[in-house]
């Protein structure tokens, strides 16, 4: 019987080996990201508005802001604003290729959350960055301000962007969460 056990247990691991170069299993385990999304309200484009009495429909449509004259203008990470919306995603993709949870942090299970505000010129290069809003935390703080930096310089500014300089506010949130 111990022998039978002894060359199955061989023979399986044959077979197992020979799988291993044809599919190969890796065993290699992504590194988590934690992304924030704020909802600000439900979407309301259904509404017949005849069954609403005094509606003002031009005072609910959304108005565009002018654009500032040569100057400069502040807009955060995650704008809805058509004119610097594809420019807004552009950076915050750079940024989230080199932001990443410090393995410090992560083995003191190190939490929070803080603002920052950096300012681009028009060809991209960043000429300023602040935290506005500290985590408490100096290592989270730093690797912020260093994805950010080692992001830059962004592409120059599109046509759609009237401004010298682009002021950009963004929020980072570490969290720590466990899969089941």
């Amino acid at each position: 019987m111990k022998i039978a056990l002894f060359i199955s247990f061989f023979f399986h691991a044959i077979i197992l080996m020979s799988f291993q170069k044809i599919i190969p299993i890796n065993w290699h385990i992504e590194e988590l990201r934690t992304y924030r999304v704020e909802l600000i309200r439900p979407p309301v484009e259904d509404i017949n508005t005849d069954d609403i009495p005094e509606t003002n429909i031009e005072r609910l449509k959304d108005k565009e802001r002018p654009i500032p004259e040569g100057g400069q203008d502040t807009i955060s990470l995650d704008t809805k604003d058509k004119r610097y919306i594809t420019y807004a995603g552009l950076i915050k993709e750079e940024i989230m290729l080199h932001w990443r949870y410090p393995p410090e942090a992560r083995a003191y299970l190190i939490e929070g959350n803080l603002s920052v505000l950096f300012t681009l010129a028009r060809d991209g290069s960043m000429t300023q960055i602040r935290i506005t809003r500290a985590s408490g935390h100096k290592i989270l703080d730093r690797e912020v301000t260093r994805a950010i930096s080692n992001a830059a310089p962004f592409p120059p500014f599109p046509g759609s962007i009237a401004v010298k300089r682009l002021n950009i506010k963004a929020a980072f949130d570490y969290r720590l969460t466990a899969r089941k």
